[in-house]
């Protein structure tokens, strides 16, 4: 099923309506009606333009974005899927509002409206309804997209040598009220003088800039160098608490392992951020980053040829050391996927530590942990009883990851007050 919102016969079907003739929502007071639609699903709202003209212009005042998005952020979160197989480079989703116990969820697919142009990308992040893409084969094309609205913007390309590896995030600042890209550009020197020098293609051989740009601004600024050897994962940039955050390693206590480093968005400068004590030295080699009601948290993984365990620790006071708990522990009973079995073109996990590495994505308000593991398969943990059980839904592809988002009408040069 497709999910194009900008059907030119659905259009035509608004515009032959009898607009004059008012309806019980629109003779409601500004406030009251915002405040109706504020509550409905994304995909119920953008719908909803279609059926009268008063409907639209009500859908786009510009107090409805902020006041939907308010309302989805207490909400369990849609999925957006990036499909790898059988189809590449699709995107679709999912609401768990359009799940019970009877009917199964349906995916709906997104017609991208410039994927002729960008036919290979990376999805870099999510912030406030807005995807960030990035051109993942010729690294350079960067696009701000709103898969709802349809609205979308290309940035300023920045290419400027042959040999380059690009790191990028993506994120909001609260206080400013600004989103912003940053590209963290690699490069190698080619030749000194007159003399060759061998290209070794990696971070420590190389030089670095960082761009940032502010949308609404539309230029890229140069921030200077990285401090850091940030190497592009399949698992992105995380935003959270107004910084983009990666891991890299480093030494932490005397210990090599796994460090991490966050930009703030508001001064633009790197930082490094406490991370937990975990319970074995050895999870501070092998772990990721996610984002859980708003906290930054690391997802420690163990694996051995009997069990496999995850940790999951939570920063309850954002750059505080001590406030890191272990909030849960999932047992050696994680499901194994018969997917794996499957023809592999996992060019979006191909970089992952291992390619059965669970991804803790979110926690839903019923207190149950939403993870995806081996190439894509969905579960849901519940941490009181301690069982898992399988998330489907109808058209899911084989092979995906899958990005929590939250779905809006915001406009991408516009911020929105939250």
């Amino acid at each position: 099923m497709d999910f194009n919102m900008e059907n030119p016969s659905k259009k035509r079907n608004c515009i032959l309506q009898e607009d004059e003739q008012r309806n019980d929502i629109t003779s409601l007071p500004t406030e009251i009606a915002l405040d109706i639609f504020s509550r409905l699903t994304i995909s119920s709202l953008v719908q909803s333009r279609f059926v009268c003209r008063s409907w639209q212009i009500l859908s786009r005042d510009r107090n409805l974005a902020s006041l939907h998005l308010l309302e989805a952020a207490r909400h369990d979160p849609l999925l957006i899927f990036h499909s790898d197989f059988p189809i590449r480079n699709q995107l679709c989703f999912a609401e768990f509002s359009d799940t019970d116990d009877d009917a199964k969820g349906i995916v709906k697919k997104f017609n991208i409206p410039f994927s002729a142009s960008m036919p290979e990308f990376t999805v870099v992040g999510s912030c406030n309804g807005l995807l960030c893409l990035c051109d993942s084969l010729y690294k350079d094309a960067v696009y701000i997209y709103n898969p709802f609205t349809n609205d979308y913007k290309e940035l300023p390309k920045t290419r400027q040598y042959d040999e380059e590896l690009v790191v990028c995030g993506f994120g909001y600042h609260p206080e400013t009220k600004q989103y912003k890209v940053v590209k963290i550009v690699y490069y190698w020197i080619v030749s000194i003088g007159d003399y060759p020098v061998r290209r070794i293609r990696t971070p420590s051989c190389s030089r670095s800039e960082v761009l940032v740009l502010s949308l609404g601004v539309n230029t890229w600024k140069n921030v200077g160098q990285v401090p850091y050897n940030l190497v592009r994962r399949a698992h992105g940039a995380l935003f959270t608490c107004g910084r983009i955050h990666w891991l890299t390693r480093g030494v932490y206590n005397n210990v090599r392992g796994l460090i991490i480093v966050s930009f703030d968005l508001a001064d633009e400068k790197f930082h490094e951020v406490p991370r937990p004590d975990f319970s074995s030295p050895r999870d501070g080699r092998n772990y990721q980053l996610t984002s859980l009601k708003g906290c930054l948290s690391a997802v420690a993984y163990k694996y051995t040829t009997l069990y496999r365990d995850v940790e999951i620790w939570v920063m309850k006071e954002y750059n505080v050391k001590e406030s890191w708990i272990k909030a849960f522990r999932i047992g050696g009973n994680i499901p194994k996927s018969p997917s794996t079995k499957l023809p592999q073109p996992l060019r979006i996990w191909r970089n992952s530590y291992n390619k059965a590495l669970v991804r803790v994505l979110c926690i839903l308000e019923n207190g149950e942990i939403l993870i995806e593991y081996e190439v894509g398969k969905l579960a849901l943990y519940d941490v009181a009883t301690e069982k898992f059980k399988e998330v489907t839904f109808k058209g899911l592809p084989s092979i995906l990851r899958t990005v929590v988002h939250l779905g809006s009408l915001n406009q991408i040069d516009l911020p929105v007050n939250m």
